[in-house]
């Protein structure tokens, strides 16, 4: 069938808006009807090559929509179905899944190729050749056929742009603090960088109980916000922000300090690492690029103090539980998903949504695709 989506077609250059011939499911695969498609970083890490996703691609690993048509043995999902995309296709069987690590999916291997699982090829092609979806999703479409261990089933009444930001960048923020760091009511934690990730990692501190909560983002509406979604403080950059942990802390230093930058450098660890007490730990979240190596690290603090530095994806979640509790924390109040939700565009504006996002103006646009 025909649709249309946003390709990536080489590095470096815009996103193209275009028909696409899209593949009906085979066996546990589902069509979706996107409805709504997050505009996470990690697309234009994509662009850039910081994130070595073969190309071309059609965009977008957010997303929310409704099932369309399932394949043969799909037994869990309809057509009618409301559901949300999940990035890492959590199988529940492997050692990871099986283990309590559905982040950590056996089928993660699958997410850089833009491949389907089932077969290896491709559902997708435009402009006569094969195109890979990113994340094996390709929410920057109309529609995507998708394997069913990608696809989360949600409640009907829950508005699908709301489902679309909780499927990565919600999860990954608040799972950065709740699970990787391991919050505890009472500590100290400092968020460098408050994106949409930054904000979630945030709120998933103050669910958490922290006692104080430092955000640090160069830009002021930003800074703003996350006084309304739960710091306690905040700073325009690393540098100015070490004081105020040592003036609030006593001298003692923060317990946490997540790392939620649009782009990391190792030159970044040190200067993180800084803001953590004896004991503590330090969380990796943003993405540096493919080609950076070198982390720079004060050694001998960093043992004698027994600081401990972590490495995250997906924020620790379970794909198939924690994006149905997030949702319903949101209902219940103790998750603000509207203040997070800076801008609505339509497909043909992907790249002034990006434009957007790397000025600074967005904590988190959403595509919203036609009815």
């Amino acid at each position: 069938m025909k649709a249309r989506a946003a390709i990536q077609w080489e590095r470096n250059v815009p996103w193209s808006v275009e028909e696409i011939d899209l593949q009906t499911p085979r066996s546990e695969e589902v069509m979706v009807r996107w409805v709504a498609s997050g505009m996470c970083h990690s697309d234009d890490h994509a662009r850039t090559g910081d994130m070595l996703t073969a190309l071309p691609v059609v965009g977008g690993h957010e997303g929310a929509g409704i099932v369309e048509e399932v394949g043969p043995n799909v037994t869990r999902l309809k057509p009618g179905d409301h559901v949300a995309a999940s990035y890492i296709p959590a199988c529940g069987k492997c050692p990871s899944c099986a283990g309590g690590h559905q982040n950590l999916c056996d089928n993660g291997y699958a997410v850089m190729t833009g491949r389907a699982m089932v077969d290896d090829t491709y559902r997708v092609s435009a402009r006569g050749q094969d195109v890979g979806m990113m994340a094996l999703v390709g929410t920057f479409s109309t529609y995507s056929t998708v394997h069913h261990n990608s696809l989360v089933k949600i409640d009907e009444e829950i508005p699908l742009e709301y489902a679309a930001v909780v499927s990565c960048g919600v999860a990954t923020g608040w799972g950065s603090a709740v699970y990787v760091g391991e919050v505890r009511a009472g500590e100290v934690v400092v968020v460098v960088g408050c994106g949409g990730l930054g904000m979630s990692a945030i709120q998933g501190a103050r669910f958490a109980g922290a006692e104080q909560i430092i955000a640090v983002d160069p830009v002021a509406f930003k800074r703003e916000t996350a006084l309304k979604l739960g710091a306690t403080d905040v700073a325009a950059s690393m540098e100015e922000a070490l004081p105020l942990v040592i003036d609030r802390t006593r001298g003692r230093l923060a317990d946490v300090a997540i790392l939620t930058v649009g782009v990391a450098h190792g030159t970044m660890i040190e200067p993180l690492m800084a803001f953590v007490k004896k004991g503590g730990r330090g969380v990796i979240t943003a993405v540096t690029p493919s080609s950076e190596t070198t982390v720079t690290l004060p050694l001998q603090q960093f043992t004698l103090w027994q600081k401990q530095l972590r490495g995250n994806t997906f924020g620790g979640c379970n794909p198939q539980s924690d994006i149905p509790k997030l949702l319903r924390l949101n209902q219940l109040g103790h998750l603000d998903l509207d203040t997070m939700i800076t801008a609505r565009y339509p497909l043909d504006e992907v790249n002034q949504g990006y434009a957007d996002l790397l000025a600074g103006k967005n904590i988190r646009g959403v595509i919203a695709h036609e009815s």
